[in-house]
């Protein structure tokens, strides 16, 4: 059994562990707040964005023209993963790394064989995981979260379409966790490059073919600014759909963490208090027996 001072100092311990977790939930919501905030207003952007495209006539094929859209075969690869800075997060961070692994065992084995595989690691969780394991990077970009914008997330989305548009990649695909709420978030892994047509898109077209548009500048122009600001802002979302996530995943996780540092301040308390019982009672019975041996010498 262990002493009563060894008890005490883990009642003290495990008592400041749970004022750190504590201070760690409240400022995981705090900023939990304002990162969902961030991404509540960009989605209907994105989404906007999407729809001006599909709603432009005979995207389809024009989209087929665009140097985004050119479909190889597949010999290089780069992957998006973006993780987070920092740990505490319950299984965030290892729930990317493992669908980045699934997704190359599954649909990039060959590539990985051949060693034409990169992984563009946005966070520095991911980074040293991937480094550790020697696995090809392209760039750094472990400061993202520090100072978020878009112009520090534009880098690496332009990085991933000059690597495309030069033939250095034949697919890129981003893996990342969506945010849906506080206690959830859903592992996504999409096709960034080359630009899918998806069935809401084509429906879209289809709707609109008839419609008279007037375009100034000229449509291939306009097609040709809003394709790249279009994957570039897909990339964003993506990375602010990770920050909420961070900060929801890490609220969760010190939420139970302080849940499950009280219930064992509770057993320590219990130890504690019948450690020193168990003190007490044997030092009144050492009393007794010296009083009666006493009693018994004379």
């Amino acid at each position: 059994m262990a002493s009563l001072k060894e008890v005490r100092n883990r009642i003290v311990s495990v008592g400041s562990t749970q004022q750190i977790t504590k201070a760690m939930k409240m400022v995981a919501a705090a900023k939990l707040r304002r990162a969902q905030d961030n991404i509540m207003r960009m989605r209907p952007y994105a989404q906007r964005l999407n729809s001006i495209l599909s709603n432009l006539s005979n995207v389809s094929s024009e989209a087929g023209q665009n140097v985004y859209a050119q479909k190889r075969d597949v010999q290089r690869v780069l992957i998006i993963a973006v993780t987070s800075d920092r740990g505490l997060c319950g299984a965030f961070n290892s729930n990317v790394m493992k669908a980045v692994n699934n997704l190359i065992n599954e649909r990039y084995s060959a590539q990985s064989a051949a060693g034409n595989i990169e992984i563009m690691a946005i966070g520095k969780k991911g980074h040293e995981y991937f480094n550790k394991r020697n696995m090809p990077t392209a760039g750094d970009y472990t400061t993202v979260f520090g100072n978020l914008s878009f112009e520090t997330v534009r880098v690496a989305a332009e990085q991933a379409m000059e690597g495309f548009r030069t033939g250095l990649y034949d697919q890129v695909d981003i893996v990342y966790n969506e945010f849906k709420n506080v206690a959830t978030q859903i592992v996504r892994t999409e096709q960034f490059l080359p630009i899918q047509e998806n069935a809401t898109e084509q429906a879209n077209t289809s709707t609109n073919a008839n419609l008279d548009y007037i375009f100034e500048p000229s449509k291939e122009e306009i097609l040709e600014q809003l394709i790249p600001k279009s994957l570039k802002i897909q990339v964003y979302k993506a990375v602010l759909e990770s920050n909420a996530s961070e900060h929801g995943a890490r609220m969760t996780a010190m939420d139970k963490a302080t849940e499950n540092a009280g219930e064992l301040l509770k057993q320590l308390k219990l130890t504690y208090n019948r450690t020193r019982q168990a003190a007490i009672t044997t030092e009144i019975l050492e009393i007794v027996g010296g009083a009666e041996a006493l009693a018994a010498s004379r």
